[in-house]
């Protein structure tokens, strides 16, 4: 296995230097951001997709360092309710699907995005429950009105580019845990799979190792995001887990995202990684840094310190005790 980046949490640094710092620090790999959410910090992707020498200097300033391309980030919202945020995400989307294989990767990660409720809507509708009975019409409107016709045209389009589709199971998206990305890939092909991150499946009550297993028998672990959850004993007893505060107000809210090991320790992340091992992954771990309690350098310098002591980067030996 690999150690990486999610590069956008390096956004404020030329590329150049973010490619010194990783190799600094001792990682493998970089996800580049290239456009919708994480932004597009270091090159313009339409531009790059468009010129054979500015792929090859990318390529090139990444190889000197000793790194990999491990996947394109685009996560967006490409059919939100709003058309020019859908266009626009859309055509982020597009653009790395396109771009992930003249950069060295078969991998683009992304969300599944939500709709709205109904046609003529204008804001995203998260359902999270069946009743009163116009949730389940949403859900059912989202999905096959929406969800399913968009992502079955992708599913295409990554097949054609010999491009996996990585979806980060995320609340407030239609795609939010192990069952939803399941029924997507299902219903829009194979080329669907997971950027498996567990800090979004702590506070959902989901035990990662288990969702990883299920996923893992899909055959469809496409990439992986390394970043903790802490939950707060108090505040969850008495409000539960669902909480709109902001990620600021970590007294005051039920969880927050933690950098790895400052949520869980080794109970969790040492089966973690045996469960990818078991599953066939040896790919990157991409460590994604958004922890309120710790500057970026500091909790990612972490994260990379605690990584190098629970990943298995050496091949299989034979069983030879018996």
């Amino acid at each position: 296995m690999k150690i990486g980046v999610m590069g956008a949490g390096l956004g404020g640094m030329a590329f150049e230097k973010a490619l010194d710092y990783c190799q600094k620090i001792g990682l493998d790999a970089i996800e580049l951001p290239v456009g919708a959410y994480p932004g597009k910090p270091f090159f313009e992707p339409a531009d790059v997709l468009k010129s054979a020498s500015e792929q090859n200097r990318i390529k090139d300033a990444i190889k000197r360092r000793g790194l990999v391309v491990s996947a394109l980030a685009v996560h967006g919202n490409p059919v939100h309710p709003d058309p020019k945020i859908a266009r626009d995400h859309a055509k982020a989307h597009d653009i790395a699907v396109k771009l992930a294989p003249k950069l060295g990767t078969d991998i683009v990660v992304n969300f599944s995005g939500c709709p709205g409720g109904k046609k003529g809507d204008k804001t995203p509708n998260w359902v999270t429950c069946p009743w009163p009975t116009d949730f389940t019409d949403i859900v059912n409107y989202q999905w096959n009105d929406v969800l399913i016709p968009y992502w079955s045209k992708q599913n295409k389009l990554a097949a054609d580019q010999g491009v996996k589709l990585a979806f980060e199971a995320h609340p407030g998206f239609c795609v939010y845990n192990t069952e939803t990305l399941l029924a997507l890939r299902k219903a829009c092909g194979r080329q669907i799979g997971a950027n498996f991150d567990p800090s979004h499946f702590f506070w959902q009550g989901i035990d990662p190792v288990e969702s990883l297993r299920a996923i893992g028998d899909a055959k469809c672990i496409w990439h992986v995001h390394a970043k903790d959850t802490a939950i707060d004993p108090h505040n969850s007893k008495i409000n539960g887990n669902l909480d709109t505060k902001s990620y600021g107000l970590v007294s005051e809210r039920s969880w927050v995202f933690r950098t790895v090991g400052y949520g869980h320790g080794d109970e969790f992340w040492k089966p973690f990684v045996s469960m990818l091992r078991t599953k066939g992954y040896d790919g990157v771990l991409s460590i994604e840094h958004e922890d309120s309690l710790m500057s970026i350098q500091e909790g990612f310098e972490k994260a990379v310190t605690y990584l190098k002591s629970v990943v298995v980067r050496e091949t299989t030996g034979q069983a030879w005790w018996f």
